[in-house]
C-alpha cells in the first residue's frame, strides 16, 4: 500500500491539534471516520455560528472575524473563561460599597503581581493616566482638584524618544509635561526639581542607547523620582506578570484583558502604597480626574476571578495548545503558490505562524491582506498589525517602507478555541490561491 502524501497526513492528524479527546491517531477504519466526522461536525458547527448565528449578526448586521490575532483592543480584545462570565454574572445580583470593593480588590490584586498595593482601573490606559496623575498630586486634595492643570513645578515626565507610542497620549491628560531625552546622558541631565516622574516601556538594551526599566528604576531610586513602567501587552510570558515590581519599580501599569482574559475594560495600577492610595482617591466612585474612567462592580470581580485563574494556570501546557494550533495552520498552507508558512516563538514566548509571499506571486501589502482578510463580507480573520507597522510604533523606522519584493504578516493562534485553527486554514488558503490575485 503506497504510503500518504504529507499534505494527507497533515489533514488526517488534524484531531491532535482540536482537543478534541482522541489520545493519538487511531489505526485505521471505523473508529477514525467517526472521529473525523465529530471533528467536521464541530468545525461546520463553529463556521454557521460564525457566518450567521450570532448575537453580533442577529442584532446589529455586524460580522465577526476568526480570531487570527492575540488580544489587542481593536480586533475585540481577549475571550474571557467560563468561569469570569459566571462571576461578572453572580457580581450583577448584588450591590456593595464601591470604595470598599475597590480597596479589596486592589488587596487581592497586589497580592498576585507582588506589589505593595494595587487599584483596578479602567484599562491599561486608565492605569497610566491615573498613576501619572498620583506622581503629580500624592495625597494632595487641593491639587487634585487642579488637574489636568497643574499649577506647580514638579510636574515633567522624562521620556525617552524610543519610549514614545500612541498611548503616552493618557499620560499627559492627567497633565504632565513631556521632556523627551535621547540616552542615559541627557536623562541623568533632565532630572531635576520638576520632575515628577520617568516612564518607560519594556524595551532598551546598552547596544541600541536606550535605558530599559532595570535602569530607569535604578536611576528613579538614586534620585528619589518614581518610575512607572507600562507592561500593559507584556502577558505572556507570564513571569512579566511580577517581573517589574519585582525590579522595584513605583507603578507598574498592566491591561485587565488581554493575556489575563478578564474584561478588556480593566487594567491594574500596582506599585509603592502612597502612590496607590493617590491614584485610588482619584479614581471613581470619587470625583477626580479619574471619575469618567469608572470600572463596574461585575468588571472588578471578573478580573479578580482572571487573575486568580491566571496564577494558577500550568502556563507551559497553554503553549503547547497554542503551538499545536500553530503546527496545523503552517502544515495545511505548505503547498500555496508563493507564499511559505513558518512557525515562530520558542521557550515562553506564544507561537505564531508568520506568512511571506512573492509579491510577484501576490501583489500585495501587508496592510492590503490585513484589511481584505478583515473586511471582505464573509470568511473574515482577524489578523495583527503587520511586523513593518509594529517596527514604526517601536521606535525610529528602519530602511525601507515595507514595500519590498516580499510581503510579511503574522497568524496568532492563543485566542482560537479548538477547531477555528481549522477554518482559519481554510479561509486563508482561500485567500491566497483563490481571491488575493484579482484584488
Amino acid at each position: 500500500m503506497s504510503r500518504p502524501s504529507e499534505t494527507t497526513r497533515n489533514r488526517l492528524s488534524r484531531r491532535q491539534f482540536l482537543g478534541v479527546g482522541v489520545a493519538g491517531v487511531a489505526s485505521a477504519g471505523a473508529a477514525q471516520s467517526r472521529q473525523m466526522g465529530d471533528v467536521e461536525a464541530m468545525v461546520a458547527d463553529l463556521e454557521r455560528r460564525l457566518e450567521a448565528d450570532n448575537v453580533y449578526t442577529r442584532l446589529l448586521g455586524v460580522r465577526p472575524h476568526l480570531p487570527g490575532h492575540g488580544t489587542g483592543t481593536r480586533l475585540g480584545g481577549c475571550r474571557m473563561p467560563a468561569e469570569v462570565v459566571a462571576a461578572m454574572q453572580e457580581a450583577n445580583d448584588y450591590f456593595v460599597q464601591m470604595d470598599e470593593l475597590q480597596v479589596a480588590a486592589g488587596r487581592r490584586a497586589a497580592e498576585v503581581v507582588k506589589a505593595e498595593a494595587a487599584v483596578i482601573t479602567s484599562g491599561g490606559t486608565g492605569a497610566l493616566m491615573l498613576g501619572a496623575a498620583a506622581c503629580l498630586t500624592g495625597t494632595d486634595t487641593e491639587k487634585m482638584r487642579a488637574l489636568p492643570h497643574p499649577t506647580w513645578a514638579r510636574r515633567e515626565c522624562i521620556i525617552q524618544k524610543a519610549h514614545r507610542y500612541m498611548y503616552d497620549r493618557a499620560l499627559r491628560s492627567a497633565g504632565v509635561t513631556f521632556v523627551e531625552v535621547e540616552g542615559r546622558e541627557q536623562l541623568m541631565n533632565a532630572l531635576g526639581e520638576s520632575t515628577a516622574l520617568l516612564f518607560g516601556l519594556p524595551r532598551g538594551s546598552a547596544a541600541t542607547g536606550v535605558v530599559p526599566p532595570e535602569g530607569l528604576i535604578e536611576i528613579g531610586r538614586r534620585a528619589g523620582v518614581p518610575v512607572m513602567i507600562d507592561g500593559a501587552s507584556r502577558l505572556p510570558p507570564e513571569g512579566n506578570l511580577t517581573v517589574f515590581n519585582e525590579l522595584g519599580a513605583d507603578l507598574v501599569a498592566l491591561s485587565g484583558g488581554k493575556g489575563l482574559r478578564g474584561p478588556q475594560s480593566t487594567g491594574i495600577l500596582s506599585g509603592r502604597a502612597d502612590l496607590i492610595e493617590a491614584a485610588r482617591l482619584q479614581a471613581a466612585p470619587n470625583d477626580q480626574i479619574g471619575r469618567g474612567m469608572k470600572v463596574g462592580k461585575e468588571e472588578i470581580i471578573g478580573l479578580v476571578v482572571a487573575l486568580n485563574r491566571y496564577a494558577a494556570l500550568d502556563h507551559a501546557a497553554v503553549r503547547r495548545a497554542w503551538r499545536a494550533k500553530a503546527d496545523y495552520v503552517a502544515a495545511q498552507l505548505q503547498d500555496v503558490p508563493g507564499l511559505v508558512a513558518v512557525v515562530r516563538g520558542s521557550g515562553d514566548a506564544a507561537p505564531f505562524v508568520e506568512l511571506t509571499w512573492d509579491r510577484r506571486v501576490v501583489p500585495l501589502s501587508e496592510l492590503e491582506v490585513r484589511n481584505a482578510l478583515e473586511r471582505r463580507g464573509r470568511r473574515r480573520v482577524g489578523i495583527p498589525m503587520a511586523p513593518v507597522e509594529m517596527r514604526a510604533l517601536a521606535g525610529p523606522p528602519e530602511p525601507g517602507d515595507g514595500s519590498g519584493p516580499v510581503g510579511v504578516n503574522h497568524i496568532q493562534t492563543r485566542s482560537m478555541r479548538d477547531g477555528e485553527e481549522v477554518l482559519v486554514a481554510r479561509y486563508l488558503r482561500t485567500f491566497f490561491t483563490e481571491e488575493a490575485a484579482a484584488l
